[in-house]
């Protein structure tokens, strides 16, 4: 019997280095962003984590983005490394267990799409979604925003979707956006995992894992889920040729991962 997961992941700074908000600024030479976004999170005007699609709708600034400025700023994200590795593993890499692998993000669906082309399906990223003018190319409204009370509702679809029961829900994340899904999954006795050390991100998950490397994630995974000891984790990173360098364990797991294992 093969024991079925949903292992939904937030994107910016969660499986990438930067955010999308900022890249897309960059891109498009307009200043100011995080200040703009710090505004308004002050001013709780929209859900944490949709600062960037309030802009993208409303700022005189943003009006010039069409959809191809979102798929070529996905173009410009860096992303962890081993993503796809982490893919890979999730679904076929433990033996009795499978996870199957979903990205629900606060960042436009066109960004995170372009991004993980090639090794995240498309239908499998649940990003802000907009509509366009069929004319101009502008962006007419937002359908979605998968930011707050958005990514609860998003994981509840998914997991009624995969028909899998509430307990086997691993979600990971690393800010505000990710506060509401984290304490909903934690409340239905699923498991979180913080891949950011802020206060109040790290204090709500079951486990942080602070690395440069995605695959880190899976280490929580095999210890708390799975029911590997440290030795067992080692020789599992080692069998896909990855040595775990260094692993302070402590409330928070930091760890260095490379290339050199049998």
């Amino acid at each position: 019997m093969i024991k079925e997961y949903l292992f939904a992941s937030d994107f910016d700074k969660t499986l990438s280095f930067n955010d999308s908000g900022v890249v897309l600024s960059e891109l498009l030479g307009i200043s100011g962003f995080q200040e703009k976004a710090e505004g308004l999170a002050r001013l709780n005007l929209v859900q944490q984590g949709g600062e960037l699609a309030y802009l993208l709708r409303h700022d005189p600034e943003y009006r010039c983005v069409r959809r191809e400025h979102l798929i070529e700023a996905g173009r410009h994200l860096r992303l962890k490394r081993n993503v796809a590795l982490l893919a890979r593993l999730l679904e076929d890499g433990v033996s009795g267990y499978h996870f199957d692998f979903y990205v629900v993000s606060a960042a436009p669906e066109e960004v995170v799409r372009s991004t993980l082309d090639g090794v995240v399906p498309p239908e499998r990223v649940m990003g802000t979604r907009f509509a366009y003018n069929q004319q101009s190319g502008e962006i007419e409204s937002i359908v979605r925003v998968a930011a707050g009370y958005g990514k609860v509702a998003l994981v509840d679809e998914l997991q009624a979707k995969l028909g899998v029961p509430s307990e086997r829900v691993v979600y990971v994340g690393d800010g505000s956006s990710d506060v509401h899904v984290m304490l909903h999954v934690n409340h239905r006795n699923g498991f979180t995992i913080a891949v950011s050390g802020s206060k109040y991100i790290a204090e709500i998950a079951k486990r942080t894992v602070i690395s440069d490397d995605a695959l880190s994630v899976f280490v929580p995974i095999l210890e708390e889920i799975v029911g590997y000891k440290p030795k067992d984790i080692r020789a599992f990173f080692a069998a896909h040729g990855l040595l775990i360098q260094e692993w302070d364990k402590m409330r928070t797991d930091h760890l260095t991962i490379s290339e050199g294992g049998v």
